[in-house]
């Protein structure tokens, strides 16, 4: 079977994942390129993803990290799991994938340490999250969180700088993508994000 995505450099179009009315997502496509840059990743590196959903995240991290770099992905969500286990195969990258189902915080203590951590949300728990995800990254490791809601993006900021961390970057990130209609091309918006990234002392 020929390779789903031949390319170094992350933005997988959307359509190409696996979907399901069951899962949100994928994360959207320049989303996803923002987020997999401002957690600058290397080939080799470690990286968690908590709650991968349809698992567009993971498999733009796992394509980043190979051929010897690990991805571990988790999620509360058993319709997220097999999803995101469906993008991995898809995609080749089961190799570089660790995929387990659990919630975080308490599911990132079993996990090794990482030279980045991704945080989709965090479900009333994100506090929590970020403490245990600054105890798993190592020296010079990078957070960055996606929120939708901005009470999540404040949290974060507050909790980041609580924690000590450097190099703290917010970014609102808004895209419109051109739908064709009869008579042109109409923008139509998504939901803006905001993406806070940091580096851990």
């Amino acid at each position: 079977m020929a390779k789903e995505w031949v390319y170094k450099t992350p933005g997988i179009p959307d359509e190409m994942f696996n979907q399901s009315d069951e899962v949100p997502g994928p994360t959207k496509e320049e989303i996803r390129v923002v987020t997999i840059s401002k957690a600058r990743l290397r080939e080799g590196d470690t990286v968690i993803d908590v709650g991968c959903g349809t698992g567009g995240l993971t498999v733009e991290a796992a394509l980043q990290v190979a051929p010897k770099g690990k991805v571990y992905a988790i999620d509360e969500d058993e319709a997220a799991i097999k999803l995101t286990t469906s993008n991995v195969e898809k995609f080749g990258v089961k190799g570089n994938v660790s995929i387990a189902s659990g919630k975080a915080p308490q599911a990132l203590l079993t996990l090794p340490n990482a030279d980045a951590i991704i945080v989709g949300g965090g479900g009333g728990y994100l506090r929590a999250i970020l403490q245990i995800a600054s105890s798993k990254l190592k020296p010079n490791g990078r957070i960055v969180v996606n929120a939708i809601l901005l009470e999540t993006a404040t949290l974060a900021i507050a909790e980041l700088k609580e924690l000590g961390f450097k190099d703290i970057d917010i970014a609102h990130i808004s895209v419109a993508k051109g739908k064709q209609i009869n008579s042109g091309t109409m923008m139509m918006a998504r939901n803006p994000i905001t993406i806070v990234s940091a580096t851990k002392l």
